[in-house]
């Protein structure tokens, strides 16, 4: 990798209109990248057959050709078959046992076009820098009409990890895109907020080792390992450990720390209103927050005045809070938590001494499994160098 490429101007932010797609497409056509909504987070798109277009994505972003890229593909005018992504020169399912198989098409069926991207053997033709040199190969159809639009312009699939810088918060927003990659990359599609709001759940379809012929969820998502079970009557068997550097990963966003703010960011034990104030306090000065310091706090749900002000006086710290749902709805919160975990670390980034606390997502299945990964992951000690 040659480090991210220099702009001489900032990138385009156009509309999603005829005019928009087309000039996004020729951009791809040219090998270049782009930036495009999809109904998860906003995508970085390159050509998925061309490798200096992929080569120029994982420059753009500074991420590591170890983390393999998700490919994107367009939803056609009839159902989608794994035969169909055969034909597509990306899948060969020759290897696959017939329950795998029908087990795949069942989910193309049943959460295609949709947040779920399947693990699955790749052809040839898939070239190595997508799949980190891996025999897999990772695909989904996103819902975004924007998405959908500009992949039937191009005419091919695309390769879109998130439009960010490798391990920062993902964009959900072309504002965000443009605040990360805005001097590096020439276009960025608007398409507005992303409606789900965290990555794709991502399953392996018999691809790793010592687990041949099973479901494996390698990132939880919207789509839960229950509604996968229900679709295919299959067992789904839980995430493997954190992922590591220094080998290829099975599927992206699995390294220990991923999703971080500039600001540290330390995960509370429990809701603000139970934390009694000697706790609050000996919390803060663990996480390097004394008393004067400016601290973030990020709420699941509301009313936010009351948690800041007994945060504050507890901790002795001025308090920037918000909340991610006035009710602690979950969706609310999946759709809210990239955007307000960046505009909290763009308020304190220049802070001495900053610290965002937040409040701990029960990990329920679906989206609750999804927001605490994100938040985990977060949080997570990051890797020096």
């Amino acid at each position: 990798m040659s480090g991210p490429p220099a702009s001489p101007s900032r990138a385009r932010v156009r509309l999603p209109d005829p005019a928009g797609i087309s000039a996004a497409a020729e951009i791809l056509r040219g090998g270049g990248v782009v930036a495009m909504p999809t109904e998860t987070v906003y995508g970085l798109a390159g050509d998925a057959f061309h490798e200096p277009a992929l080569a120029r994505i994982f420059d753009t972003k500074e991420r590591p050709t170890f983390d393999p890229l998700i490919v994107h593909v367009a939803a056609g005018a009839a159902p989608l078959r794994l035969a169909d992504l055969d034909a597509a020169r990306l899948v060969d399912a020759t290897g696959l046992p017939s329950p795998l198989r029908a087990a795949a098409d069942a989910l193309i069926a049943r959460f295609w076009p949709g947040p779920l991207t399947l693990v699955l053997p790749k052809r040839d033709e898939v070239p190595d820098l997508a799949t980190s040199g891996l025999p897999s190969v990772a695909v989904r159809m996103p819902a975004h009409p924007v998405a959908q639009a500009l992949l039937d312009a191009f005419g091919g699939p695309l390769a879109a990890p998130s439009a960010n810088r490798f391990g920062r918060i993902s964009p959900t927003s072309a504002e965000a895109v443009l605040e990360e990659l805005g001097d590096r990359i020439p276009l960025i599609l608007d398409g507005g907020r992303c409606a789900v709001g965290v990555e794709s759940t991502v399953l392996s379809v018999g691809q790793l080792a010592g687990q041949q012929g099973a479901l494996v969820l390698l990132r939880p998502g919207a789509i839960s390992a229950a509604a996968i079970e229900a679709a295919t009557g299959l067992a789904v068997a839980p995430p493997p450990e954190s992922g590591n550097r220094g080998g290829p990963q099975v599927a992206p966003g699995l390294l220990a720390s991923h999703y971080a703010p500039r600001v540290p960011l330390a995960l509370l034990p429990g809701p603000v209103a139970q934390l009694a104030p000697a706790s609050a306090r000996a919390l803060a000065r663990e996480a390097g927050a004394t008393p004067g310091a400016v601290v973030g706090l990020l709420l699941l749900a509301g009313p936010v005045e009351p948690a800041a002000t007994a945060f504050a006086a507890a901790t002795g710290c001025e308090v920037h809070a918000r909340a991610l749902s006035a009710a602690g709805d979950l969706a609310e919160v999946a759709h809210s938590l990239f955007a307000e975990l960046r505009a909290l670390d763009r308020a304190l980034a220049h802070q001495d001494e900053a610290v965002l606390f937040c409040e701990p997502c029960p990990p329920s299945p679906g989206l609750g499994h999804a927001i605490a990964d994100r938040l985990s992951r977060a949080a997570a000690p990051r890797p020096r160098g």
